[in-house]
């Protein structure tokens, strides 16, 4: 078929990290064809939208995007929206007729066909392309949508925990994971393009490889902190039952390994966390915490719970609240429950929505006094940062330590006569610290 004229695309990325790098390889893949890429929504021709269809606000800010590309249309009659990603998988032929105006709706499964569909969007009929969700490459080449210093890389694809609230498995199938020499293979494309720090994601790094039979997180690190170039690598979305001796084993040997970990429990009630399907219960989350602490006591652990699933009374709610308290995580965030369609725990009976917010809210404020504490107490000491950026509102250079993952965690503000270029490590003395973000000096030069 004879290719249509090189074409301008938008590309919106919504949602996750790995739904980021689903993006950045269907961006290299169009501008490989000879596409080239705006970020202005007026020049397009194509606004490609890559939306999360994880929970009701994710589909909400993925719909309003939607509506406010096919709005451009009055002003650019030409213009073609296309639709990707979680919320196209899960909704599929629902978008289509719920927003005419929509070009191309594309399921994960055709993810990598992309480019050819593009370039059918020469009638009036939508093109609808969805394919196997397991067709979704796991790898391949990318282009680097983060700052040029950090990126994720993507270990496996989808998830077979089977949580009984999520829809993940829905919409993205079971676990796939990638092999260890294609991920090492990244990872040194990524040195060589500058990043100094990775980020691995999943929905389960800890699964990585039980779908072939064996968990291999531990030896996938290992090959990891030997790819020269990356000086950091930082862990997300760890189960808790799975974090074995081995893992704690090789973050502590790998020197590059950031002692951080993302270990999302959802709570801490025993009989709730069997209605989350979650397995090994209470006992598994204490566990896995007293040993990671005991193997490295500089750990930064960041968890995510949930406030108002269904069923949860105020003694378990209570119950969660001293757990916050007494377990005094680093980082944590707490969602008021979404229910999601399709999944087991959208079927029971739910609290009404202004419990679960302010049950949610109550848990943010007994953590907000808890790293409001240990944000102080970093207060005279020094600690190894990686800069990102300068705030010209603020006048001081944004930083992050080992213990602050882009976008979710705080910041290290530097102030520096001296530039510091995005992608430098330093070492920062701390002078002050609000609730969040810590403030604070070059201890010494730059490097």
């Amino acid at each position: 078929m004879e290719q249509t004229k090189q074409m301008k695309i938008a590309l919106i990325s919504l949602g996750c990290p790995k739904n980021q790098v689903d993006a950045d390889v269907m961006c290299h893949a169009l501008l490989q064809r000879g596409h080239t890429t705006t970020a202005d929504l007026s020049e397009a021709d194509v606004i490609l939208i890559n939306t999360c269809g994880f929970i009701e606000s994710a589909k909400q800010e993925a719909i309003d995007s939607i509506l406010e590309a096919c709005a451009r249309k009055e002003q650019n009659p030409a213009l073609k929206v296309v639709v990707t990603g979680c919320l196209a998988q899960r909704y599929q032929h629902e978008i289509v007729k719920e927003i005419p105006e929509v070009d191309a709706v594309v399921g994960l499964g055709s993810n990598a066909a992309i480019c050819s569909i593009l370039e059918r969007l020469t009638g009036t009929e939508p093109v609808e392309s969805y394919g196997v969700k397991e067709s979704l490459p796991l790898g391949g080449a990318r282009v680097i949508s983060t700052p040029r210093h950090y990126a994720y890389i993507k270990i496996a694809e989808g998830c077979s925990n089977r949580c009984s609230y999520c829809a993940i498995p829905l919409i993205r199938g079971p676990l796939r994971s990638r092999t260890i020499p294609d991920i090492a293979a990244e990872a040194r494309f990524l040195a060589g393009e500058g990043v100094k720090e990775l980020i691995v994601v999943a929905q389960d790094i800890t699964a990585f490889g039980a779908d072939r039979g064996e968990a291999q997180l531990a030896p996938m690190l290992d090959a990891l902190n030997a790819v020269d170039g990356i000086e950091w690598i930082r862990l997300l979305y760890a189960y808790p039952e799975r974090i074995t001796d081995d893992v704690i084993a090789a973050m502590t040997r790998n020197k590059k390994v950031l002692h951080y970990l993302d270990v999302p429990i959802q709570h801490i009630d025993p009989v709730l966390l069997r209605a989350m399907n979650r397995k090994g219960g209470r006992d598994a989350v204490l566990h896995a915490l007293n040993r990671l602490r005991a193997a490295m006591p500089d750990i930064t652990l960041r968890t995510t719970l949930i406030a108002g699933y269904p069923g949860e009374t105020e003694e378990q709610f209570e119950a969660l609240c001293n757990f916050v308290r007494e377990s005094r995580f680093e980082r944590l965030g707490c969602f008021a429950y979404s229910e999601e369609e399709g999944t087991p725990a959208a079927l029971e009976q739910q609290l009404p929505m202004e419990v679960r917010e302010q049950r949610a809210e109550t848990v943010m404020r007994i953590q907000t006094e808890i790293m409001a504490e240990k944000q102080a107490a970093k207060i005279g000491k020094t600690v190894r940062a990686l800069c990102d950026g300068w705030d010209e509102e603020s006048g001081l250079y944004l930083c992050r330590t080992a213990a602050d993952a882009p976008e979710i965690d705080a910041v290290c503000c530097v102030r520096s006569e001296a530039p510091i270029g995005p992608g430098t490590f330093l070492d920062v003395r701390i002078e002050e610290s609000d609730v969040y973000d810590l403030y604070g000096v070059p201890a010494r030069p730059p490097q």
